[in-house]
């Protein structure tokens, strides 16, 4: 009975013996350039939306974890919980300054992503969805339908954050510093803190079944959101004038497709990414195996925004 009620706790609770570490970073974008992977607008464009997707979600991950910190029963997954809320908060400030003071700093009209954005996390899946009440016998179910969210779009991250943390054609192309950094920086953060969200869907009740078909919906709808805000800020570039990049049209995929395979290798290929989400589908997916934590937490010792936050202000 000792070793079931052993196993049951391992399970339920936090599958890390590692205490994640949350650190303060500093942005530069003065010298950004908008094409900051030279001769790459596309590449560019499309990365850069992740500026405006991410922000919005990281504040909602961070108000719906603190909702939920007084259920948690396990004290390691607790404290991890707490570090992945202070970590999440940092990328969603970090992603905001881009915005800020890189993108619309250069002209780039992003408020309507951001109001798509808003509109979703604080609207459609906020505590009161579309200001309604939730009835007191559903609170639970909708507090774990939106952890599910949250644990299937942290599989996404770290897919992408070991896909830029293990990436070297930025560098090799001349990318900007500090565009790479941020992607890296996140990425890394990504990949260390990549078990919470699946042990905490997992010990508030989150089963098999409903992971699965939300999974797939959660897919889906990151993948667009990304393509259409992506085709908004293109279009506003002469040198898309042409291609008119819309979500519903299918050259800006095909040319997603295009730069994504192994030869050129500025994006992530979108086959590739979907199929990255079949490990996560599966009844035995273990968050741990995803990435390696010792490459993370040393990319993140070296990271110079995060050595620029530490020292003193001038």
């Amino acid at each position: 009975m000792k070793l079931l009620s052993f196993v049951k706790s391992k399970v339920l609770g936090s599958s890390i013996d590692y205490k994640i570490l949350p650190r303060k970073v500093k942005f530069d974008w003065e010298k950004t350039p908008v094409d900051w992977i030279p001769n790459q607008p596309f590449a560019s464009y499309f990365i850069n939306e992740i500026n405006n997707i991410l922000p919005a979600g990281e504040f909602w991950f961070c108000r719906l974890y603190n909702k939920v910190l007084p259920e948690i029963t396990d004290e390691k997954l607790k404290e991890d919980v707490q570090a992945f809320i202070r970590q999440e908060a940092m990328h969603a400030v970090a992603h905001t300054s881009a915005n800020k003071e890189y993108l619309s700093h250069r002209n780039i009209d992003i408020q309507r992503n951001l109001d798509i954005m808003d509109f979703l996390f604080t609207k459609a899946l906020a505590d009161k969805p579309f200001d309604k009440e939730v009835p007191k016998f559903l609170e639970h179910q909708w507090d774990l339908f939106r952890l599910g969210v949250i644990a299937t779009v942290e599989h996404m991250t770290c897919v992408l954050g070991k896909y830029a943390l293990y990436n070297k054609r930025w560098e090799e192309l001349g990318a900007d510093p500090e565009m790479i950094d941020l992607i890296k920086w996140h990425g890394s953060e990504e990949i260390e803190h990549r078990t919470v969200a699946f042990d905490l869907y997992r010990h508030l009740g989150g089963g098999y079944i409903a992971r699965y078909y939300l999974s797939v919906a959660v897919i889906v709808g990151v993948l667009g959101l990304w393509v259409d805000g992506a085709a908004h800020i293109m279009s506003q570039d002469p040198r898309f004038a042409d291609k008119k990049p819309s979500l519903f049209k299918p050259w800006i995929w095909l040319e997603w497709y295009k730069q994504g395979r192994k030869d050129d290798q500025v994006l992530p290929n979108p086959i590739w990414l979907v199929a990255q989400q079949i490990d996560y589908l599966m009844p035995w997916y273990d968050p741990v195996k995803e990435g390696n934590t010792l490459d993370a937490v040393n990319y993140l010792n070296n990271s110079p925004a995060a050595k620029r936050a530490l020292q003193p202000a001038a």
